[in-house]
């Protein structure tokens, strides 16, 4: 925390709090100098103010600048803090502190005042937003663009006209070798439905084929390539890389000239991005339209990669905002698992796994080992069944799991598979405590970027 000389910050007089407006996404904090904010109040309107948020006399706590609503001439401006949920207008003489939306301050009350104590140094995890809020509006749903990648297997791509031509659906070229082989081998290592037909129960897939599409869904992707960084791993994120190098190869262009392409991206994922899962949609057919373009191509591959990251940095942000509450997950995962229909048509299993452990304070008082949770939630969208959704949450031997199903007739069939699924955890050494089904979905939740980013126990 960067230390500033007190301050006081007078709050306006007979002024309500107003609405806390739209908050933008955190910004990088600049070094801290000296900040005076004062304002002419009744000292009634600002008793009442400060009563509001619950802060006592000498009491110590975080706010956060969510608005610079207007910068005056000198060192003066209007600054708007969220503390405690509610909005407070201050006029601040900054002097050489730099204030910018985003910004943490920790104040201390002092009477009908408020003092300035000092400012947060950007927190690692406000660059994280950051990056995050960069690419939620160019994200590719990951079978879309599996179904895209695989019909230029047999459609090949659009060839660029020449000088002085119109463009042209029949002028196509096969997709470079190197391109082709990246692809083979990425589909060659997809889920497939076949192999996990009903009523196989465990014999369809083992726990060592799960943890291997887990592993190569791309959400690992630079943890493994920072232990083996020469190894051509079977790595979805990694694979779409290798496809793009062989079309950027085919071009004669630069990772450089990539970076500025603009991604191709998914309506439903720019209207709700951070929501997950997301409802999920029957992708195109992968023969069906004329095949794109080297240059869309691309851009496809772009927003997948861009829907890959995002999946990665919401879940270190879910994961940092965890640590400075106890009722929070310790660690979370979010993933898109592609699969492929036994009629080798892509879709997606979204999954979101998270751990949960016993706060410290509780570890220290039992002589026990504390005990972890894990939950899963897994969402996909069948053919016939329609949309599925799994609760699942694991403690110790204990197992309790709820199943949400959309149509009737799936829920009447998923009923009367129960007891078989209550026999199959039961023969893995399970106790079921809870097994259910219920119509409907269940209700998500949605992360603010702004949202408990800093450690407020700090």
């Amino acid at each position: 925390m960067s230390n500033i000389k007190s301050a006081t910050m007078k709050l306006p007089s007979g002024q309500q709090p107003p609405t806390p407006p739209a908050q933008p996404a955190p910004q990088t904090a600049r070094p801290a100098g000296t900040t005076e904010v004062s304002r002419e109040p009744v000292a009634a309107s600002a008793r009442q103010l400060l009563a509001q948020i619950q802060l006592a006399n000498r009491e110590t706590t975080l706010a956060r600048v969510a608005e610079i609503v207007n910068r005056q001439s000198g060192s003066s401006a209007d600054v708007l803090l969220d503390i405690r949920g509610k909005s407070l207008l201050v006029q601040a003489t900054i002097g050489k502190t730099e204030l910018s939306p985003g910004d943490w301050v920790k104040v201390m009350r002092a009477g009908n005042e408020l003092q300035l104590m000092g400012k947060l140094a950007p927190a690692p995890e406000a660059g994280i937003a950051r990056a995050l809020a960069q690419r939620l509006p160019w994200q590719q749903t990951l079978d879309t663009g599996l179904a895209k990648l695989m019909g230029t297997l047999t459609q090949g791509l659009k060839q660029d006209p020449l000088p002085g031509q119109l463009p042209s659906p029949r002028l196509t070229q096969p997709l470079p070798e190197a391109a082709r082989q990246a692809i083979e081998q990425l589909v060659a290592r997809l889920p497939s439905g076949a192999s996990l037909a009903p009523g196989t129960g465990g014999q369809a897939a083992t726990p060592q084929q799960v943890r291997q599409w887990l592993s190569e869904s791309g959400l690992f992707a630079e943890s493994r390539l920072s232990r083996t960084p020469a190894a051509q791993l079977p790595d979805l994120k990694l694979a779409l890389g290798r496809v793009i190098t062989a079309l950027l190869a085919q071009q004669g262009s630069t990772p450089e000239q990539f970076n500025r392409l603009t991604p191709i991206s998914t309506p439903g994922l720019m209207q709700a991005p951070l929501q997950f899962p997301q409802p999920l949609a029957t992708p195109q057919a992968s023969g069906d339209g004329e095949p794109p373009g080297v240059g869309q191509m691309l851009r496809l591959l772009a927003g997948m990669l861009n829907r890959i990251t995002v999946n990665q940095l919401h879940s270190q942000v879910l994961t940092a905002r965890g640590g400075s509450d106890a009722a929070a997950p310790t660690a979370t995962l979010l993933l898109d698992l592609p699969w492929l229909t036994p009629q080798n048509e892509p879709r997606l299993a979204q999954l979101r796994i998270e751990q949960y452990s016993e706060d410290k304070e509780s570890e220290r008082k039992s002589a026990t080992p504390a005990t972890t949770e894990w939950r899963l939630a897994l969402a996909m969208d069948l053919d016939e069944a329609g949309p599925l959704h799994f609760d699942v949450a694991l403690r110790q031997q204990a197992v309790s799991a709820r199943v949400w199903a959309e149509k009737q007739t799936t829920l009447r069939r998923v009923n009367q598979e129960l007891p078989v699924l209550r026999r199959s955890l039961a023969d893995l050494g399970l106790e079921v405590t809870d097994l259910e089904c219920r119509r409907g979905t269940p209700l998500s939740s949605v992360t603010r970027l702004e949202h408990r980013l800093v450690d407020t126990r700090a």
